[in-house]
This record gives C-alpha cells, sequence and structure tokens, in this order.
C-alpha cells in the first residue's frame, strides 16, 4: 500500500493541528510539513514534493489559490484540495488553479480522508454544493465553449467511460464494470480527453455533468 504524503497549508494553528489529528488516524497517511501561508506552502512543496495538499484560500500574504497555480505548474503530479468555510469562496479559480478537490471545512473526518485517498488515485473529489455550482456557473470555466452535437464524436464505449469517469470511479473499478481491460479503459480515456480537448479527469467530469450523463 502506497503512502500519501500530505502538506497541511492554514494560517490557523488549531485548524492545522486538528486535520493533523484528523489525518493521524489513517495510517497510510503522512503529514509530511505545515504551512501557514502560501508562499510557505510553495516553498515546502519545491522542498518535500508532498503527494497531496490540503490547501486553505484565505491566507496572508500569497492567498490560497495564486499558491496552487504555482505549485500544479511547476510540479502538476501533486494534487491539492482546497478547504474552506464556503463553497463560494473563489471556487472558481481554485478549480481553473488546478485544484483536484473542493471540500468545506465542516467535513466529516471520514469524507476528507476518502476525497484524499481519491485525488491520490487521480480521481476529483468536490462538495456536492460545488458540483451543482460548477454546473450553473459552467461558461465561466476556462475550458473552451462547446458545441451542442460534441459529444457525438465519442463511441458508445467511451461515453460509457466518461460517465464512470464522472461518478468518480478509478480505471480499475471501470474496467470491472465494462468487463475491459485497465489498459483499454487508458487508451479510451486518452481518445475521450482527445475529442473534449479536455487535460484531465476532472474537466471530462465536468463535461459529463454538463451534458447531464450523470445524476448530480
Amino acid at each position: 500500500m502506497d503512502e500519501i504524503r500530505i502538506l497541511i497549508a492554514d494560517d490557523h494553528p488549531l485548524i492545522r493541528e486538528g486535520l493533523r489529528r484528523i489525518l493521524d488516524s489513517d495510517l497510510q497517511l503522512q503529514v509530511v510539513s505545515e504551512a501557514g501561508d502560501g508562499q510557505g506552502a510553495i516553498n515546502q512543496a519545491r522542498q518535500l514534493t508532498p503527494d497531496v495538499i490540503l490547501m486553505d484560500l484565505k491566507m496572508p500574504g500569497t492567498d490560497g489559490v495564486e499558491a496552487s497555480r504555482v505549485i500544479r505548474r511547476e510540479f502538476p503530479e501533486i494534487k491539492i484540495i482546497i478547504l474552506t468555510v464556503a463553497e463560494d469562496d473563489d471556487m472558481l479559480e481554485a478549480i481553473r488553479a488546478g485544484a483536484s478537490g473542493y471540500l468545506l471545512k465542516d467535513v466529516e473526518p471520514d469524507e476528507l480522508l476518502k476525497a484524499i485517498h481519491t485525488v491520490f488515485e487521480g480521481r476529483p473529489a468536490f462538495h456536492p454544493l460545488v458540483t451543482s455550482r460548477l454546473l450553473g456557473e459552467y461558461n465561466r470555466l476556462s475550458m473552451p465553449v462547446r458545441k451542442d452535437d460534441e459529444i457525438g464524436l465519442l463511441t458508445e464505449r467511451e461515453k460509457e467511460v466518461l460517465g464512470l469517469i464522472a461518478q468518480g470511479e478509478s480505471n480499475k473499478n471501470i474496467a470491472h464494470k465494462l468487463f475491459i481491460s485497465e489498459k483499454t479503459v487508458k487508451n479510451h480515456i486518452t481518445s475521450i480527453f482527445r475529442k473534449l480537448k479536455v487535460e484531465d479527469r476532472t474537466q471530462a467530469a465536468i463535461f459529463a455533468i454538463k451534458k447531464r450523463m450523470v445524476e448530480v
């Protein structure tokens, strides 16, 4: 079982301590460092290259959005989960900056742990309120405007794969559900990304939700 190395970035020491206690309950997770501001998060990311960063949005100096943008540009393999007090706090900017997850700070501990494992596996982890708001704000995202018939570019199998991506399924689970190999799943995903002109599973999932391929 792979160890997941975590960096906590929040300007409130009590919140950092609370998060550390939650993460310590999962033996697969290791908190490698903490930062009290965005620049500190950038510095620690450069030094330690953690697997996942829990990032507050509102921090002194460099905020969570800018820190996420810099880190994802330099280290695209690092996953970032935004933790904030409200679903509209620079939500879209954080997603544009490359956040893989967006949760409210009142999230249940088990849900937070699940989200960390989810983004580590390469899948998005958004609070339901965030997903709903993404639908309403879809045209303001950095994704290009799409023609109504663009979904017609996908084969029936690719549509099935895309729908399962939007449901948060891993490649292994998709392969199991569709009775195909993981290599075939990866090939379908590569084709889906190319046809839809998206860069990752998060953007593909948002497209699927917009097209009502899955329920939210």
